[in-house]
């Protein structure tokens, strides 16, 4: 079989993928354009222009697809409908055309680690013991205590809180779901499951002109079928972390090759894997070597997670981090590339994360929030791999208010899981803790409705309609049309320094990464270097550097003071350098010191 899309083939010798800007669009809270509350396919495509004007080259949409909503889309009931609140086939067949005819691409998000229970597979499948497609899930029968109690077959915990395991009351075994219950796990194992995913879950949609995947939870697919006890590490707990039961398995490379084999490499299709626990190169290169012909690149989550506790009852028990581990985290994932055959992605949000400018800027004040936003935007610009924007971190959009009730407000959930269980545990400092943690770290702040404009319901939809997330306090003050005439919000920022980063695609997409200054807790500072390769077309011995200067507090910086001297980073002997990009606005520029940063401002210097 050919290709399908002729946009989806290399450009030269780069495959198009690495050098395009990929944008997130969860489509509940994007845009509604027939007053139910909730966004739909038709709203994203009255904003394709504008994600056209912003320089995205490839759209990610978020599960769209027939579901009961139990974790918003991420329990499919059918692989081949869409959701009626969000539109029809015929919605997404013009989407896809709209995409193309801008030059842009569409991907959507492959969840094939799981089903809804009202899938029709998994009602076949729980209907009796003998069913042909009993075997395409994963059924075990009740172990007993001593004293004869009905327990579960493992001891594994859910990323939702709870057992991994749910009796069936009809056949009388439990079924396995590492999230919720309603999301049981397919059984890879099974070939005629397989196939089937690759036919309904994949060419169905690779036919109609879809350019690729987000492949969620990829790395789970393989399951330790021994069914061993996890160990204990939470005392006193039933369930325990079991990460290392379905995490990176036996079998789990056998069946991303098969995948690419056999749907992703005969339509050209690009594939992005979500790959959390595997916090080691050496653990991630299989998946992303050209070699091994797996997936294209991956999410790998050390970055995005920081502050965040244990993968389980901790992970919402927030942790303050120093600015030094970041950049750590930030210099092994830029420097692993080096000397290999495999990709990277760039990326600090998503749908499952608090905001960028909450967590990692400062949002307290207009003046640091537009600052730390702007400053954000040209950390992430100028990293090696391939870029993904979520929608809204180009306007700065913050976090839920903190006065929020959770009990009113949050929906995801996994927030409400984890606080239930907090509230049910009696102890007043975990609650404590883990309402902190999930008015910083929850799933929900990164999916109330974005904010197009002043307007009632901040423009995501009419007046009078009530959305199914309420709409931040602030949208008046925060959105699209008011940023958008101006070159110097943080939306004229994005989309500057965008182009820059296409611009110089050799120093900023492929260029080697080079940290300095590791231990300041005030600057975050590298190199950027240019090595005369294939991709930038830049001989080797007219080869540039980039110094990115970045202060990360809200004080200012004298370089001098932190040892860092901006002509002998770059290594400047006969030639000099010059500013190629400032966080600062036009009116600031007088008042700006060579030696010193103000607070939350940033620089990238050009060697020439």
């Amino acid at each position: 079989m050919g290709s399908v899309n002729d946009t989806s083939l290399c450009v030269g010798k780069i495959p198009w993928w690495k050098e395009a800007v990929f944008y997130q669009v969860y489509p509940a809270s994007f845009k509604d354009t027939n007053n139910d509350g909730w966004g739909d396919i038709p709203g994203l495509i009255s904003k394709i222009d504008y994600l056209h004007d912003l320089g995205i080259d490839c759209v990610w949409l978020s599960p769209m697809f027939e579901s009961p909503q139990k974790d918003m889309g991420y329990d499919i009931s059918d692989y081949q409908a869409v959701y009626s609140r969000y539109g029809t086939l015929s919605d997404v067949d013009n989407l896809i055309a709209a995409c193309h005819a801008r030059g842009m691409k569409l991907i959507l998000d492959l969840v094939v680690n799981h089903t809804s229970d009202q899938h029709p597979w998994f009602q076949e499948s729980r209907s009796s013991k003998t069913n042909p497609k009993r075997d395409w899930y994963m059924w075990k029968p009740a172990r007993y205590d001593a004293n004869g109690n009905r327990i579960p077959p493992t001891n594994w915990r859910s990323y939702f809180a709870g057992p991994t395991w749910t009796w069936d009351e009809l056949t009388q075994e439990y079924y396995l779901h590492l999230y919720d219950t309603s999301q049981p796990d397919l059984n890879w194992e099974n070939e005629e499951c397989r196939k089937a995913i690759y036919n309904e879950a994949m060419r169905f949609w690779l036919d109609r002109g879809v350019d690729g995947f987000r492949i969620d939870t990829v790395n789970k697919y393989s399951k330790r079928t021994e069914f061993p006890d996890a160990p204990v590490t939470m005392p006193g707990e039933t369930d325990q972390p079991a990460a290392e039961m379905w995490c990176n398995g036996p079998r789990i490379h056998e069946f991303i090759r098969e995948m690419n084999e056999q749907v992703l490499a005969p339509y050209n299709a690009v594939s992005v894997g979500e790959l959390s626990n595997t916090p080691l190169p050496s653990q991630v290169l299989p998946y992303v070597s050209a070699a091994a012909k797996e997936l294209d690149m991956v999410f790998e989550f050390s970055t995005i997670r920081l502050g965040t506790g244990g993968p389980f009852h901790g992970k919402y028990l927030y942790r303050e981090f120093p600015l030094s581990e970041l950049k750590a985290y930030v210099a092994t994932w830029q420097q692993w590339l080096e000397g290999t055959d495999g990709w990277h992605t760039v990326f600090c949000e998503n749908h499952d994360n608090g905001r960028a400018v909450s967590r990692f800027g400062d949002d307290l004040t207009v003046e640091s929030w537009e600052a730390s936003a702007k400053t954000i935007a040209l950390w992430q610009a100028t990293l090696t791999g391939t870029i993904f924007l979520y929608q809204g971190q180009e306007i700065g959009m913050v976090n839920m208010p903190k006065e929020w009730p959770i009990e009113h407000e949050y929906k995801d959930v996994e927030s409400l899981n984890f606080y239930r269980e907090a509230k049910a545990s009696g102890d007043a400092e975990r609650i404590r803790k883990t309402e902190e943690g999930l008015r910083i770290l929850a799933r929900d702040h990164s999916r109330i409705p974005m904010q197009w404009d002043a307007s009632p319901n901040a423009g995501f939809t009419s007046a009078g309609v009530t959305p199914w997330m309420r709409v931040h306090d602030g949208f008046r003050d925060l959105n699209v049309e008011k940023q958008e005439g101006d070159d110097e919000s943080i939306l004229g920022f994005y989309k500057k320094i965008l182009k820059l980063r296409k611009e110089y695609s050799g120093l900023f997409v492929h260029g080697a990464f080079r940290p300095v200054l590791q231990e300041d807790e005030t600057l975050f500072v590298y190199v950027k270097d240019d090595q005369g390769s294939e991709a930038s077309g830049v001989l080797a011995d007219k080869r540039r550097k980039a110094l990115v200067i970045m202060n990360f507090s809200g004080k200012p910086a004298i370089l001098q003071e932190h040892n860092l001297n901006v002509a002998a980073t770059l290594g400047c002997k006969h030639r000099g350098e010059r500013l190629l990009v400032t966080t600062l606005k036009k009116k600031n520029l007088s008042s700006m010191e060579a030696g010193t940063l103000k607070p939350w401002e940033s620089r990238v210097y050009l060697s020439y």
